[in-house]
């Protein structure tokens, strides 16, 4: 008996160590912007296999919300270095401070559009082994990252083939005076033009269909639900395929943590094509 107990333990042990060394790499790095004519903190999650192979892998740019950094996703999702391996996906997760990842027409020290949209992708493809197209490249995000993901992959469509957005604040203009978009575009009575102009329900007016695959979804019981449903229903009407979902849930991390993977899984789906 005590001998199966024995074996048990070290079976127990070994399986731990191995589910460990399994995990994807969690690397923070400092990536210039000549744009803001400074650095800025990204976290980089390369899948298990990474090292040691000459393999190439897609990878997916997943941006945070308002009030948080580049370092959200890992703290409050680890398994997304289980995912990273399970997809065999590069995932990367850049600083937006609150931009909402616009370039910002008044702020010249906030140009997150041009950071995301084009220098951190071209830092990517220079020091990892990635597969450097756009049917390999994808971007989603939370919140405000949400609306950040479908801004960037329609205004960037040679950098990005897909693109998603959890609980997105697809559309700012219900919202003139929260989370400090007005800092990025001015007040709305004054520079509505700017609001006009930058809001993804709006943007969205340039899509042919088949520009993009897109998977747009938000909890039932969420303050954005109301904005991602009419984008929703912008999309039918021009008749742009996407896929869109409804689910249980409010604007939380236990959302975001439970939803997230069913990104990364649409995006393989994409990447296999």
């Amino acid at each position: 008996m005590k001998v199966l107990i024995r074996f048990l333990v070290s079976l127990a042990l070994f399986s731990g160590v191995c589910s460990l060394t399994m995990a994807g790499q969690v690397d923070t790095v400092l990536v210039n912007s000549p744009a803001m004519h400074k650095s800025l903190k990204c976290v980089v999650i390369t899948p298990d296999q990474y090292t040691g192979t000459s393999a190439r892998y897609p990878v997916v740019y997943l941006l945070h919300g308002y009030s948080g950094n580049h370092s959200d996703w890992i703290k409050k999702v680890p398994a997304l270095t289980t995912l990273a391996d399970r997809y065999q996906q590069i995932i990367v997760c850049p600083d937006g401070a609150n931009s909402w990842y616009f370039d910002s027409p008044l702020n010249s020290t906030m140009r997150y559009e041009t950071f995301v949209g084009t220098e951190l992708p071209t830092y990517v493809d220079a020091h990892y082994r990635t597969t450097a197209d756009r049917q390999h490249r994808a971007i989603t995000g939370l919140s405000m990252g949400g609306h950040g993901a479908l801004y960037l992959a329609i205004r960037h469509q040679t950098t990005f083939g897909q693109a998603g957005s959890l609980s997105g604040g697809v559309d700012i203009r219900p919202f003139p005076n929260n989370w400090n978009i007005k800092e990025s575009l001015g007040d709305e009575t004054t520079h509505a033009d700017n609001w006009e102009r930058n809001t993804v329900i709006n943007v969205a007016d340039s899509l042919h269909n088949g520009d993009l695959r897109l998977l747009i979804e938000c909890g039932v019981n969420d303050f954005f639900i109301d904005v991602n449903r009419a984008l929703h229903q912008k999309l039918l009407q021009q008749k742009i395929d996407h896929d869109y979902a409804e689910r249980p849930g409010a604007h939380t991390w236990t959302y975001w943590g439970d939803n997230i993977e069913k990104h990364l899984l649409f995006f393989q789906t994409g990447f296999g094509k």
